[in-house]
């Protein structure tokens, strides 16, 4: 399994939490006919994509970026101890993957200088803290936490009606520690970086672009989700906030990286979940061609 990618003057690992088949295809795509279904689902299985029972295998990971002067971890997985009695896979999860997975790299939860999110859904803050004595508290002490001041004002929102448990024990104890940056969806981090705005997954989703004056690599988060949305980017996830924003914004993202030396970190295709955008021009779609 790849982990580990060189760009430029930095170095990418992927930091796996786990990865398995997980919702049922024709649920994680509301609008995926069966007939769309039978025309992919070979190439998906070959892929390892798609498991036999038809549910969407998805890779839970952060990418951890290693510039000549910051170490920026990318989204933060789901984290362990959390009560999360709706996802079996997850409630009060305990396992070392994610720390082997730091430690492999070279790295302590302490070497950590910013931590950022592309958006707030359970799966990609989990890591921000962990349990100690009872309390949530940071998981990486020094970092900066860098969190979209508009996506954190809508979460907040929505845990003011209702408590929405990962914002309480993985998002809002690191604005009480001090440790938050609330920034907009073009925030430059450090020099080699930045926020690229992709709305629709949620309200004010980012991706993160990496490389000293040019996009190197480019982290996606959840703006797509699975290799099918290459060969169909009209598919919508079930969660987007804004279906007709997501799918515009993935067409417009895969014909700007399509055919260009730019590596591409997906967040949940399965491994190994990084490679560069290929047109395919006699036939609808992309393709990610892998190392």
């Amino acid at each position: 399994m790849n982990t580990i990618f060189r760009v430029d003057d930095m170095t990418i690992h992927r930091i796996v939490e786990y990865q398995a088949g997980m919702v049922p295809v024709m649920s994680m795509f509301p609008n995926l006919t069966p007939d769309v279904l039978a025309e992919n689902r070979a190439w998906l299985r070959s892929l390892g994509a798609l498991s036999e029972d038809n549910r969407i295998v998805l890779c839970f990971q952060s990418y951890l970026i290693r510039t000549p002067h910051f170490n920026v971890l990318v989204d933060t997985c789901v984290g362990n101890d959390k009560e999360r009695e709706s996802r079996p896979h997850w409630h009060r999860k305990r396992d070392d993957a994610y720390m082997s997975g730091l430690a492999h790299a070279g790295l302590g939860v302490g070497d950590i200088d910013f931590v950022m999110c592309t958006h707030m859904h359970v799966d990609h803050v989990g890591w921000n803290t962990r349990l100690e004595n009872g309390r949530w508290v940071p998981t990486f002490p020094n970092a900066r936490y860098v969190f979209s001041k508009k996506e954190l004002a809508y979460w907040t929102e929505q845990n003011d009606r209702e408590p929405v448990a990962h914002l309480v024990d993985s998002v809002l104890p690191i604005v009480a520690a001090g440790r938050a940056d609330l920034v907009t969806n073009t925030h430059t981090c450090c020099d080699h970086v930045r926020l690229v705005p992709t709305p629709g997954h949620t309200i004010d989703h980012v991706a993160v672009a990496l490389g000293r004056g040019r996009d190197a690599a480019i982290v996606t988060g959840d703006l797509i989700h699975s290799p099918l949305q290459l060969r169909h980017p009209e598919l919508r996830m079930w969660r987007d906030y804004d279906p007709d924003q997501a799918v515009a914004t993935r067409r417009h993202f895969l014909a700007r990286l399509a055919d260009r030396n730019t590596l591409c970190c997906t967040s949940h295709f399965p491994t190994p979940s990084v490679g560069h955008i290929q047109g395919r021009p006699r036939l609808p779609g992309y393709d990610l061609v892998t190392r």
